[in-house]
């Protein structure tokens, strides 16, 4: 067993604990009722906002079970290990490795009405650009998309493709709700319009 994707599923919760306890969340747009409901729902954010993004999923489904849909990479691994720890359960695969399986998992959860949690523009990108799957399988199944934007009053963002954001302790965090219904496509065009004019909306810049 590699030994720190080992250390960091001991060490990673509990610091990720430690930093989310100390920030101030603000909501925008909550719609209580949406968090109410007890039907199937895709649970979203950005691949750069994962640092807040999971432990949000858990404070606005408190008493749901949320199925993490995580990469089959390294740094998937790292992150796997931090969710179980957290008590997520998991979701291996991507766009680009273990597809089918993702999607049958996806589908299996969403049929007892489960909550899937996923970062649509990874694990590899573009950044801020929803993945056709997931549009593809929220509209095919009827799953409306719960999008939260995340911005960080304070904080520092690092050099990679996401632009991988780090809350400074006690800052705030501003949360804005978007709840998507995703329409019917009737070809590959409708899905790439929607795709490019819905990421567009949500991105940060």
């Amino acid at each position: 067993m590699p030994l720190l994707p080992s250390l960091s599923g001991l060490i990673l919760p509990g610091v990720l604990k430690l930093l989310v306890s100390t920030l101030r969340l603000t909501v925008i747009n909550p719609r209580q009722e949406i968090f109410d409901q007890t039907g199937k729902r895709i649970f979203a954010f950005w691949h750069g906002k994962m640092i807040y993004g999971w432990l949000l999923a858990q404070h606005l489904f408190p008493d749901k079970t949320i199925h993490a849909v995580v990469s089959l990479s390294k740094d998937g691994e790292i992150l796997s290990r931090t969710l179980e720890k957290l008590g997520f359960t998991l979701i291996r695969g991507s766009s680009s490795k273990g597809s089918n399986e993702v999607k049958k998992a996806m589908l299996t959860e969403l049929a007892n009405n489960g909550i899937i949690a996923i970062t649509p523009d990874g694990p590899r990108g573009p950044r801020q650009a929803f993945k056709y799957g997931t549009l593809r399988l929220a509209s095919a199944e009827r799953v409306p998309i719960i999008f939260a934007a995340i911005r960080y009053s304070k904080g520092f963002q690092l050099k990679s493709w996401d632009r991988f954001e780090i809350p400074f302790p006690f800052s705030r965090i501003y949360v804005t709700i978007h709840n998507i219904e995703v329409p019917e496509f009737r070809n590959q065009e409708e899905l790439k319009t929607f795709e490019h004019q819905l990421s567009k909306s949500l991105a940060d810049d």
